[in-house]
């Protein structure tokens, strides 16, 4: 398998960029954009129908891609059919995406608790409209969708969700092998994501959960029948995994192993291109703070040199602290592996009597639209 289709778009290697919230701006797709040589698919970070129908001002910068993002992508997230198809409509009117994803998959409680992300596909009705009405509003693009198993493992919505998808003309689905109720905890249930394939295998099914590396990619593919990858937590950190997994999947070269000098490297155009994007090289190496953890895990760099660089405030200063520490440090034994957020909770937040009945779609708070991160 060497590429997944999108409507009129190809993507080779089947390998998507995950939106997650705060992560996947602009900045941080360009880095993953050029470790793959521009190879595979790259997600904006979630938007929200309501702020995008407002022309939100912070929103409106979200929406930005760079002139070599081909093709661009954006996911929407929506708990209003309406909204949502105004939203897709005016995407399409307006050409500013070229291919849009609908996120079912947040696990936040201030999202679930009004009844939106992964609460939402208990409600079949109200899941089936929304869908209808994205496709129905956006013209030539391709409009596909991300979703978890379900609430929790006594209300599982993956299967039904996956039929209403292909039945409204959805392109593709990825499914994230967790319920809400894991959040991020556990290991992700692959076996869901080959029933999923069974389920409907008149369209793309698209795996998500659990892949460090790129030998995770392959092994998913294999074991499941999935049609293509999505990477989320795996890349954090790690932008040149996308190097790798085209590497994996056209079974040429070796996998990035880089010395500490060379991430150093990545690190610092990180903080670079986030400055730019912001219009501000003070706020652009703060809003890079939270990336330090990430690309320094593995490695010998002390606690009191993290401390320095999670309080760093421009580029000298970060290029300064980086070169005090050895360069010469090879790729560490184990930096692969769990990143980000690995938290589970047992129970999750919902509006009053949701699971009383599945029909019922009343109790849907349009403020969950407010605020909301991706899962």
């Amino acid at each position: 398998m060497t590429s997944l289709q999108i409507g009129p778009h190809t993507a080779s290697p089947p390998v998507v960029l995950a939106p997650m919230a705060g992560i996947t701006n602009a900045p941080f797709r360009t880095l993953c954009r050029e470790f793959s040589g521009g190879k595979g698919l790259f997600v904006s970070e979630m938007i929200t129908t309501r702020a995008l129908v407002e022309r939100n001002e912070k929103t409106m910068q979200l929406i930005h891609f760079d002139a070599s993002e081909k093709p661009r992508s954006i996911q929407l997230y929506g708990v209003d059919p309406d909204t949502v198809g105004k939203a897709v409509r005016m995407i399409a009117e307006e050409d500013l995406a070229d291919h849009i994803d609908l996120n079912f998959g947040c696990p936040v409680p201030k999202v679930t608790r009004k009844g939106g992300g992964s609460a939402l596909p208990y409600k079949r009705p109200l899941l089936r409209a929304i869908l209808r009405d994205a496709v129905k509003n956006a013209g030539s693009l391709p409009v596909t969708m991300k979703m978890r198993k379900g609430i929790d493992d006594g209300h599982l919505t993956y299967l039904d969700a996956g039929r209403i998808a292909a039945e409204e003309g959805i392109t593709a689905i990825a499914l994230h092998g967790r319920t809400a109720a894991q959040h991020y905890s556990g290991t992700a249930d692959w076996d869901a994501i080959a029933r999923l394939k069974e389920h409907v295998p008149e369209i793309p099914v698209l795996g998500n959960g659990d892949i460090w590396c790129a030998d995770d990619a392959l092994r998913m593919v294999r074991e499941t029948g999935c049609d293509g990858v999505v990477v989320g937590r795996g890349c954090l950190g790690r932008p040149w995994l996308f190097g790798d997994l085209v590497a994996a999947f056209e079974g040429t070269g070796q996998y990035t192993e880089p010395t500490f000098k060379q991430v150093a490297a990545v690190m610092v155009r990180h903080a670079a291109l986030l400055g730019e994007w912001i219009g501000d090289e003070r706020r652009g190496v703060i809003d890079f703070r939270k990336h330090v953890a990430w690309y320094t895990k593995g490695f010998a760099v002390g606690s009191e040199m993290r401390r320095g660089l999670a309080v760093s405030s421009s580029l000298a200063e970060l290029e300064d602290l980086l070169g005090k520490i050895d360069g010469d440090q090879p790729w560490p034994a184990g930096a692969d592996g769990p990143r980000g957020r690995t938290s589970g909770r047992d129970r999750v937040v919902l509006p009053d009597g949701w699971l009383d009945d599945p029909n019922d779609c009343t109790g849907v708070d349009a403020d969950a639209e407010l605020d909301t991160s991706g899962g």
